[in-house]
């Protein structure tokens, strides 16, 4: 988690609200104080001023009106002494004028120059006509506020003088930002143990919540053995007392989370067929380790990636498509070289208000079953025209005796050897069918001997020569004159090399020559037979131990076979656990070549 920033701290944050919400106050306050106590000082300043320029007047009334000889003072003595007593005020100047605009007195004596002269100023002009005049100006020296009076001097309701006065007013906006700075000193002091105050404060309610953060930092590794300090009873007390039991809470859901999701894991990886999940868009979220050897693709590499794409249905299919399909697909994920089917089915994942969440496909390996479906079809085909060949034939015949050929003497023995000949075609293809059968049940079981190998090899041989013409055909023996042991089933061994032994009679040519070697080896023996015959074709070499398959079906059928002689010979050595081969060349010659263990008894279960 990102360090937080110093001034988006909650603590930082509460101390400057704390400090604003004070220094507003102060403000709110200064602001109020100073105007009020500015404006009382101006009135006060204003009417000590009014009564000051009345009182003179008044007795400047009166010592004009009074009489005077040479043994009085003068008017201007007088006046003088009046401006001494009433206007003894620092930073003010008064004037006395008559009625004719001549200045009778100064009380700056610095200006007793004007004293005599006649003043051009209008607000004395307009006193002089009765009427008081006042202002505040600037002195264009100083700048200084001052506050300009011109009061009429009257008696008997007439004019006879006036008073201007010019009274500086910067000693109250003096001792104003005097107050001003007394009251930004008081709101620096006030500030600063705010602020104290304030970290001490926000310490209080932030702690407890810094716990509970570094407790969620903790929660989120997945560690769930910390707890949260209560500091107290109060809310932030409760809100960690309920932080604690959430702790808990969240303790037993991940631990029952994870159970599941490890019982869930657990299925996913030993299920034998394969399972894909997808989100609402269709994108692969999950895939378990079947699906991913089926698909041969890795769970990093396709995460993200199309359900469509990765089963090669974008061309047909739409997710919407696969939503609404309840029926399984057959995929088909086969080369050239291999054949590989898959059975999909797809069942949709709903939320609570049963809308599509996403989508769960299940994969399964069909191979082997379509396979064996489809070797089930061939089968009962094959059966089916094999049965049909000489049952065909026999109703010919039969019909044909019952037409009267029967009394013919001549025809009647050959009709009957042929219907003999095809009833023992069929005996021996249901004897065939009944052994594979048996084979291909699970409780088939062999009869397991010690026998010499050698012996009934030669025996067989011996056999051979004796029903066929040595003119004719030729048995060419390698095998070393020494005894050869082995645990097998003897007579199933025999009727494999029957089998052989046979086939090389029926298709090696006049004069042909039968070749057959026994060799021993550490743990195995193998019999080859080779004949000199047509041979198999190259490509046919794959399907000689297939059931039904005949490589010239008329000739195979003329001989009487059956064309599961192979196919038996071929499950009772893999039944023994050895193995059978076939090498071959066109018009070259066939050799079969069968390997088995001295100790088969042991190798089958």
């Amino acid at each position: 988690m990102d360090k937080v920033g110093f001034f988006k701290s909650i603590h930082v944050k509460i101390v400057i609200i704390y400090v604003l919400l004070i220094l507003i106050a102060m403000q709110v306050i200064g602001v109020y104080f100073t105007k009020q106590l500015e404006d009382q000082l101006v009135d006060n300043f204003f009417e000590m001023l009014d009564e000051r320029a009345n009182l003179l007047a008044y007795n400047i009334e009166q010592e004009m009106k009074k009489s005077r000889d040479e043994s009085t003072p003068t008017l201007r003595t007088d006046i003088d002494i009046l401006l001494r007593e009433f206007f003894s005020i620092d930073n003010a100047e008064v004037q006395v004028i008559d009625k004719n605009k001549v200045v009778l007195s100064v009380s700056n004596f610095q200006k007793r120059h004007v004293i005599g002269q006649r003043t051009t100023e209008v607000r004395v002009k307009r006193a002089l006509l009765g009427t008081e005049d006042e202002d505040i100006l600037r002195d264009q020296n100083t700048g200084h506020r001052m506050r300009v009076l011109a009061v009429p001097v009257k008696s008997d309701n007439e004019t006879i003088g006036a008073i201007y006065i010019e009274a500086s007013m910067e000693e109250i906006y003096e001792q104003m930002r005097q107050i001003n700075q007394i009251l930004m000193t008081g709101t620096i002091i006030a500030l600063v143990i705010t602020a104290a105050l304030g970290v001490l404060l926000a310490r209080t309610i932030t702690r407890p919540i810094l716990d509970m953060r570094r407790q969620a930092q903790v929660l989120g590794k997945g560690d769930f053995s910390r707890k949260v300090h209560v500091y107290g009873k109060d809310e932030i007390g409760q809100l960690a007392i309920t932080f604690n039991e959430l702790t808990n809470k969240l303790k037993n859901a991940n631990a029952t989370t994870e159970a599941e999701k490890r019982k869930l894991s657990s299925v996913l990886s030993h299920m034998t067929d394969g399972v894909i999940a997808t989100d609402q868009e269709g994108k692969i979220i999950l895939i378990n380790k079947q699906a991913e050897l089926m698909l041969n693709v890795f769970q990093e590499d396709i995460v993200g990636n199309s359900i469509t794409d990765l089963l090669k249905l974008s061309a047909t299919f739409e997710l919407e498509d696969l939503i609404h399909h309840t029926d399984s697909l057959l995929l088909d994920f086969g080369d050239k070289d291999k054949e590989f089917l898959l059975e999909a089915s797809f069942s949709v994942i709903q939320k609570e208000e049963g809308d599509f969440n996403g989508l769960i496909t299940v994969l399964h390996d069909v191979t082997e079953q379509e396979k064996i479906e489809q070797e089930r079809r061939e089968f009962v085909a094959n059966v089916s025209h094999e049965l049909r060949t000489p049952l065909t034939s026999m109703k010919s015949y039969l019909e044909a005796l019952e037409d009267g050929a029967l009394h013919d003497p001549t025809i009647a023995p050959k009709f009957l050897n042929v219907a003999q000949t095809e009833t023992e075609r069929m005996i021996r293809l249901v004897n065939d069918l009944l052994q594979l059968s048996k084979m291909d049940s699970k409780d088939y079981r062999l009869n397991f001997d010690t026998i010499d190998v050698t012996k009934l090899v030669n025996s067989i041989i011996d056999r051979y020569e004796l029903v066929s013409d040595s003119e004719k055909l030729a048995f060419i023996r390698n095998i070393e004159d020494q005894t050869t042991f082995a645990t097998v089933d003897r007579d199933k061994l025999i009727q494999v090399l029957d089998n052989i032994f046979s086939n090389a009679v029926k298709y090696s040519p006049e004069g042909g020559e039968i070749r057959i070697s026994l060799e021993e080896s550490e743990k195995h023996f193998s019999i080859s037979v080779s004949d000199e015959g047509v041979g198999i074709p190259e490509e046919s070499l794959p399907q000689v131990f297939d059931r039904f398959y005949r490589v010239d079906k008329a000739r195979s059928r003329k001989l009487g076979g059956t064309g599961l002689g192979l196919a038996i010979a071929k499950q009772i050595i893999l039944a023994h656990g050895g193995s059978i081969s076939v090498d071959s060349e066109w018009n070259v010659g066939t050799t079969i070549m069968l390997t088995l263990p001295y100790s088969a008894e042991k190798v089958v279960v």
